[in-house]
């Protein structure tokens, strides 16, 4: 078992600790972009109400309901669909990180991966903008991830550099791999160029806070 990884077992018996449960729907397609680049698989993420790329879950009780039970409510709420969620879907859970080097984390993540027919994602994301009721305000919308990589740099490496909530990066990555979506080497370069990105994108921050200070110095 890696490192920080619970069995389900002793997650379930921790005293004290919250536990939170997100799942990675994700089917497979034969679509290209731009009739072009395929596409190949099609992961659903969220852009959460605090600005951070998720997965569809929350917070549930292991004392009043199963965790499958409590996913499955999260995302009626989160999907607008009654999606059945099973424990042959649980790939692992672990601590989450703690929110700063000095404090301990109690949250224990639950993470979940179930794969769909292509028409099944198509109705979960039209849902999801039309009937759930966290549309537009715990859940600003949908977000599919790019697997590919065009030539001049977008795609998977620029979704990589963006800010993630918790271990729903790691998630991501680790999905990546274990289901075989990509190649490694694939996903390395992708992974390179994001820290890249991330450099340029700090750059471009600390740029507009200068600009911000100055005018804010004018009042």
């Amino acid at each position: 078992m890696a490192s920080g990884q619970l069995s389900r077992a002793g997650a379930l018996a921790c005293s004290g600790c919250r536990h939170a449960c997100h799942v990675m729907l994700y089917c497979d397609t034969k679509t290209q972009l731009f009739g072009r680049i395929p596409i190949r698989h099609i992961i659903l993420m969220q852009m959460r109400f605090d600005g951070l790329l998720g997965f569809p879950g929350g917070y549930v009780n292991p004392s009043e309901e199963t965790l499958e039970a409590g996913l499955s409510r999260e995302l009626l709420e989160e999907l607008g669909v009654a999606l059945p969620i099973s424990a042959e879907d649980h790939v692992d859970c672990c601590h989450a990180p703690a929110s700063s080097p000095s404090s301990t984390s109690r949250l224990i993540t639950h993470f979940y991966v179930k794969k769909m027919e292509e028409e099944q994602i198509k109705e979960v994301e039209k849902e999801a903008a039309s009937t759930a009721t966290d549309h537009g305000q715990e859940v600003l919308g949908m977000v599919r991830v790019p697997l590919y990589n065009t030539k001049n740099g977008g795609g998977l490496a620029p979704f990589l550099s963006h800010s993630f909530i918790g271990n729903a990066r790691s998630q991501l990555v680790d999905s990546l791999l274990r289901l075989d979506m990509i190649a490694p080497e694939e996903l390395h370069k992708a992974l390179a160029h994001s820290l890249k990105i991330h450099t340029h994108t700090a750059e471009d921050l600390q740029a507009a806070l200068t600009r911000t200070e100055a005018k804010r110095n004018w009042f």
